[in-house]
C-alpha cells in the first residue's frame, strides 16, 4: 500500500504540472476517473514501469543512431595513416562532389574543376611503387573506390580509369622509359588517361580476337578501327589503345597522345547511367603511331588481363560504395520521412528492408577485404576477382532496388539522390566483365572445363 501511495502520489505530482485547461482536454478524452480506477489496481511492478515511462516521456529525447554502412568496423583493419586518408577523401567527397553531382549528373558534364582538387588528394597510383605513387596497399585502393562512389559513381569511375587502367596498363606493360616519361604526370593529374578496349561489335569476346587492327610500318604502327564506351577520352591527354597485329595476331598496346592524325573520337550521348562519365566513341583511320609510344612489355592478351584482374577488384570495390551510399541515403530518409504520425523507420516492414540491405552490404565489404588482402599478398587470381565482381554487383542491385522501394514516389526525383544511384548501379553491374563472362571465368576454374564456346 504504501508503494501504491507513493506511486500514486508520484502519478498526482505530474497531474499537478498540467494546467486546468490541459486536464480539461484529457477529460474529455480519457475517463479520469476509470483511469485512477485501473491504477488503484495494478502491482507495485507495473505501477514502478508505468512511472519510469511516464517520466522518460517528459525528459529529452534519444538521440538518433549514427548513419553508418561498416557496420562490423572494417575500417578497424586500416592503419592510422590509412584512416586518415580514408577520412580525406571523405571529406573531399562530402565536401566538393555531393553538392554538385546531381547538377553535373543530369546535364552529363564533367566537373574539370575537381580535378586539380582531386590531385591534391595525392592518391593516384595509390598502389604502385615509385615513380612518385603513395605505394599503399591494395586494401586502402579498394577503399577509395568505395569511398568515390559512395557519394558518386561516375568520379569513381573517372579515378579508377586514371589510376587503374591508363596508369596500370603502363606500370605493368610499359618500358622503364615509358613509366619515368608518363606515370609522374598522371599521379600529379596533369595528364589525364583513357583505356581503349572495347568496341562496338566487341565486347565481351575481346579476348577472342579485336577488330581494331594494327601494323608495323617501319619505325611506326598504323592503327585501324573503333573503340566504343572509351571513359575520359573525350578530353584524355593520352589513350591506351589496344590492337590486334595483323603480323602474328597477338594483342598489343599503344600510347596514343590527343591531336594524334588520324585519331578522332565523339561523345556518346543519351546514356541513364554514370551519365557525368564522357564516354567517347573513338575512331583510328591510318592512325600512325611510334614505335616509341608502343607498350614494350604488351605482348598479348594476357599481358591485358594482368591489368583488367586488377581493375575488377576495383569494380567490386565500387559496387559497394554504390551500395553502400544508397542503403546510407536510404536509412536516414526513413528516419525523418513522416507518415502516419511518425518516422517511417519505425514500421516493421522498413526496419525488414533496410536490415536485408546491410546484411548484404556487410557481405560484400568482407568479400572484398579479403579481395584486396590477396592482391596484396601477391595471391590474387582471375576467377577470385571475377566472383567479387559478379557477386557485388548483383547485390548492389539489390541494395539499390530496396532504397528506391522505401523512398516510395520521392525515389524518382533526382533531388533525393537515390534515382542517380539505381542508374549507376546498372552501369556497375555491366562494365569491366558482365555477369555471364565473369561467371564462366569462375566456373572455369572450379570445373576444369571451359564454356565460353
Amino acid at each position: 500500500m504504501k508503494n501504491f501511495l507513493s506511486s500514486l502520489s508520484g502519478i498526482r505530482k505530474l497531474l499537478s504540472n498540467i494546467d486546468i485547461k490541459q486536464i480539461a482536454a484529457l477529460s474529455e478524452k480519457v475517463d479520469l476517473g476509470k483511469m485512477v480506477n485501473i491504477v488503484s489496481k495494478m502491482s507495485e511492478e507495473d505501477l514502478a514501469k508505468m512511472m519510469k515511462m511516464m517520466s522518460a516521456g517528459g525528459g529529452k529525447k534519444a538521440p538518433k543512431p549514427e548513419i553508418e554502412g561498416d557496420f562490423y568496423h572494417l575500417s578497424d583493419l586500416l592503419s592510422p595513416e590509412e584512416r586518415a586518408i580514408q577520412l580525406k577523401v571523405r571529406k573531399f567527397m562530402e565536401e566538393e562532389v555531393k553538392p554538385i553531382a546531381n547538377d553535373y549528373w543530369n546535364r552529363a558534364e564533367f566537373p574539370h574543376q575537381l580535378i586539380p582538387k582531386m590531385a591534391e588528394l595525392n592518391i593516384c597510383g595509390v598502389t604502385y611503387e615509385g615513380y612518385g605513387c603513395p605505394n599503399h596497399s591494395a586494401l586502402l585502393e579498394g577503399i577509395l573506390a568505395m569511398e568515390m562512389a559512395r557519394v558518386d559513381s561516375s568520379i569513381s569511375t573517372f579515378f579508377g580509369v586514371q589510376s587503374g587502367l591508363a596508369m596500370g596498363s603502363i606500370y605493368y606493360c610499359g618500358s622503364e622509359d615509358q613509366k619515368q616519361k608518363w606515370l609522374p604526370k598522371m599521379q600529379k593529374m596533369e595528364v589525364i588517361g583513357a583505356f581503349g578496349l572495347t568496341e562496338p561489335e566487341v565486347g565481351s569476346g575481346v579476348a577472342g580476337g579485336l577488330t581494331t587492327t594494327c601494323q608495323r610500318d617501319g619505325d611506326t604502327w598504323i592503327l585501324n578501327g573503333q573503340k566504343k564506351w572509351i571513359g575520359n577520352a573525350t578530353f584524355s591527354d593520352i589513350t591506351v589503345i589496344w590492337a590486334r597485329d595483323l603480323a602474328d595476331q597477338q594483342v598489343k598496346g599503344f600510347i596514343v597522345e590527343k591531336g594524334t592524325p588520324g585519331f578522332s573520337t565523339e561523345k556518346m550521348e543519351d546514356k541513364m547511367a554514370l551519365r557525368t562519365v564522357q564516354n567517347a566513341l573513338i575512331t583510328m583511320k591510318d592512325c600512325r603511331v611510334s614505335e616509341v609510344n608502343r607498350l614494350q612489355n604488351a605482348n598479348s592478351f594476357k599481358d591485358t588481363a594482368q591489368v583488367l584482374r586488377m581493375t575488377r577488384a576495383g569494380v567490386a570495390w565500387q559496387a559497394v560504395g554504390c551500395a553502400r551510399g544508397a542503403y546510407e541515403l536510404a536509412l536516414a530518409y526513413t528516419m525523418e520521412r513522416k507518415q502516419f504520425g511518425r518516422p517511417i523507420a519505425g514500421f516493421q516492414m522498413v526496419q525488414d528492408l533496410l536490415v536485408t540491405m546491410l546484411g548484404n552490404l556487410t557481405a560484400m565489404q568482407t568479400m572484398v577485404f579479403r579481395l584486396s588482402q590477396l592482391q596484396d599478398a601477391g595471391k590474387l587470381t582471375d576467377e577470385q576477382a571475377s566472383l567479387a565482381k559478379v557477386f557485388c554487383t548483383l547485390r548492389t542491385r539489390d541494395i539499390v532496388d530496396n532504397a528506391r522501394e522505401l523512398f516510395g514516389g520521392n525515389g524518382i526525383l533526382l533531388e533525393h539522390s537515390i534515382a542517380r544511384f539505381v542508374a549507376d548501379a546498372e552501369a556497375i553491374y555491366s562494365y569491366e566483365g558482365t555477369k555471364e563472362i565473369n561467371s564462366l571465368i569462375v566456373g572455369r576454374a572450379i570445373t576444369g572445363q571451359s564454356a565460353f564456346v
